[in-house]
């Protein structure tokens, strides 16, 4: 057994059921949110959501790397990734979660 996605949608909904909003408004919020957290790390400047966790956009270098089929070199640019730092309280959840990730991990072998 995997575990599920649950889609923006899903969560649209859940959120529109608890505040008793329409699902349209609750979905142009969370889109308007999810645009300024883009657009804020598009700037190069760090989000952080006490007790979630921090988005930050770092530059990963260029490399050299292989192509494995080729055994050609190729150069890799230079890169901006968004990495993200899991706060306290979400990895105390994700670790009093373990025995039912160990159980479903177990059950799909």
């Amino acid at each position: 057994m995997t575990n599920r996605t649950v889609t923006k949608r899903e969560l649209c909904e859940r959120i529109a059921k608890c505040t008793g909003y329409p699902q349209v408004m609750t979905k142009e919020i969370i889109q308007m949110f999810l645009d300024e957290v883009i657009a804020e790390l598009a700037k190069g400047n760090r989000m952080e959501f006490r007790n979630f966790g921090v988005l930050d956009t770092r530059l990963q270098p260029a490399r050299k790397a292989r192509n494995p089929r080729t055994d050609e070199v190729v150069h890799v640019p230079a890169k901006a990734v968004v990495c993200f730092k899991v706060g306290k309280s979400m990895q105390n959840q994700a670790q009093a979660a373990l025995p039912t990730l160990l159980e479903n991990h177990q059950d799909g072998e």
